[in-house]
C-alpha cells in the first residue's frame, strides 16, 4: 500500500517566504487575499500556496483557493508541474486536474511526484501517459502497485502490459492486484516480448478492438433449461477475436472485459484462462449462475463457484451445481440438503448425473414424506 501525501503541508515545510500567507493561525484577511491570488507570489510558489490554502480550516478560504487554482492559466500551472514541490501539492493537482492530460503527463514524468500519485494517475490515464509511466523502470520496480494500476487500465497497450509483467517477473516482484499473476508470469517469461514503440503494434490494435466489441455486448452465451448452449450469431466476432489471442491476452481480457468476454473465457479449455475469468473481481452472481449450469466449464471452475460464500447464498447456483454432471461429486453431495423436494426428484431422474448422487437425491426426497 502506497502512502498518499496529505494536506495541509506542515507549516515548517512551507517555504518561509510563503508562511505569512499560509499560516493557519495567521490573519484570515491575509489568507483570503492569498486564496484569491491577490498577493505578490508567482509560478510554483503560487501553485503551492493555493494548494495549501485549499486545506484551510476556513471554508471560505479553502473554496476561494480552489476556485483560483482551477482558474490558473496553463502558463502558470504547467511549468509548476515540472518543479520540485512537496508531494502533497502534486497529488492535489492530479486530483483537481484529472481530465487535463498535459498536467497528468508532466506529473507522471516528474521524479518529485509521489509513487501513490503516479499509481492513481496510472489507473485511468490515456495511452500516451501510460507509455510515459511505463518506461520509468526504476520507479516501477520500487512501487509495484503502479504496475498493477497500469495493467488494469484499459488504455494501456497490451504489449506494454506484457513488458510490465516481464519486468516484474525478472525482479521477482509480487503483484497481488493481478489475478492469476504467478501463472501469467510463467507465460510471459516464455515469450519474446517486443520492445517499446512509438506506435501501437497490430496486436495492440486487435486487443483494443476486442475490448470495444465486448463493451457493446452484455452477454455472449446463454444456457437453455436443458443444459444445451448456443452462441448468439451477432456475438461470434468477439468469440473469434478471443480465440486468436494468446494466453496472456486472454488473462488480461478476463480482468478488463465485460460479461460477454468473461462468458467466453470461463469456458476456455486452458485452466489458467478459465480461472482468471471466474475469479475476476467483476464476475457477477448472474454470470456465476450461467457458468454453474454450463457443461463446457471445467471442474475447477465449478469447484471455485461451489466454494465462494457470497454466491452460495443463491439457491439456483446450488441447484445448478447439483444438476451439472461435471461438478465434483463431493461438492454436489454437500448441496443436497439444501434442495427442495421437487428438485431432488428431478435430480434423481436426471441423465448423466453420477449414480451415487442420484441415489442420495432419491433417498432425501423420500424423507419429505
Amino acid at each position: 500500500m502506497l502512502a498518499i501525501p496529505e494536506l495541509p503541508i506542515p507549516t515548517d515545510a512551507v517555504p518561509e517566504r510563503l508562511r505569512r500567507f499560509a499560516d493557519p493561525n495567521g490573519p484570515a484577511p491575509a489568507r483570503m487575499m492569498a486564496a484569491r491570488g491577490m498577493v505578490p507570489v508567482k509560478g510554483g510558489d503560487l501553485v503551492l500556496l493555493l494548494v495549501q490554502l485549499t486545506a484551510d480550516s476556513d471554508r471560505g478560504v479553502s473554496q476561494a483557493a480552489g476556485d483560483t487554482l482551477v482558474g490558473l492559466p496553463e502558463g502558470v500551472l504547467l511549468p509548476a508541474c515540472n518543479e520540485d514541490l512537496p508531494a502533497a501539492v502534486f497529488h492535489e493537482l492530479a486530483l483537481r486536474f484529472s481530465s487535463n492530460d498535459e498536467v497528468l503527463a508532466r506529473l507522471a514524468a516528474n521524479h518529485a511526484v509521489a509513487d501513490a500519485t503516479v499509481a492513481w494517475i496510472s489507473a485511468h490515464c490515456p495511452e500516451r501517459i501510460t507509455e510515459i509511466i511505463s518506461i520509468n523502470q526504476q520507479r516501477l520496480i520500487g512501487a509495484p502497485p503502479i504496475i498493477e494500476a497500469l495493467y488494469r487500465n484499459r488504455n494501456t497497450r497490451m504489449s506494454t502490459a506484457d513488458r510490465l509483467i516481464e519486468l516484474a517477473a525478472r525482479h521477482d516482484l509480487e503483484l497481488p492486484g493481478i489475478p492469476m499473476y504467478n501463472e501469467l508470469k510463467r507465460e510471459i517469461l516464455g515469450q519474446l516480448i517486443p520492445e517499446a514503440s512509438e506506435e501501437p503494434l497490430p496486436t495492440d490494435d486487435a486487443f483494443t478492438k476486442a475490448l470495444e466489441q465486448d463493451s457493446d455486448q452484455d452477454a455472449v452465451e446463454r444456457d437453455d433449461v436443458d443444459g444445451t448452449e448456443e452462441t448468439k450469431e451477432e456475438f461470434v466476432p468477439l468469440q473469434n477475436q478471443i480465440r486468436d489471442m494468446n494466453i496472456g491476452e486472454k488473462i488480461r481480457m478476463a480482468l478488463l472485459g465485460n460479461a460477454a468476454a468473461r462468458s467466453i473465457l470461463v469456458r476456455d479449455p486452458n485452466r489458467v484462462v478459465a480461472m482468471a475469468a471466474i475469479s475476476a473481481p467483476t464476475m457477477s452472481e448472474n454470470e456465476a449462475k450461467n457458468a454453474a449450469q454450463s457443461r463446457e466449464v471445467s471442474e475447477d471452475v465449478l469447484r471455485y463457484i461451489g466454494r465462494k460464500r457470497e454466491w452460495l447464498r443463491s439457491y439456483e447456483i446450488k441447484r445448478y451445481l447439483c444438476n451439472n454432471p461435471k461438478t465434483p461429486l463431493a461438492l454436489s453431495m454437500t448441496f443436497l440438503a439444501h434442495l427442495r423436494r421437487n428438485d431432488l426428484k428431478a435430480l434423481a431422474r436426471s441423465r448423466g448425473i453420477p449414480s451415487p448422487l442420484k441415489q442420495a437425491a432419491k433417498r432425501r426426497s423420500k424423507q419429505y414424506g
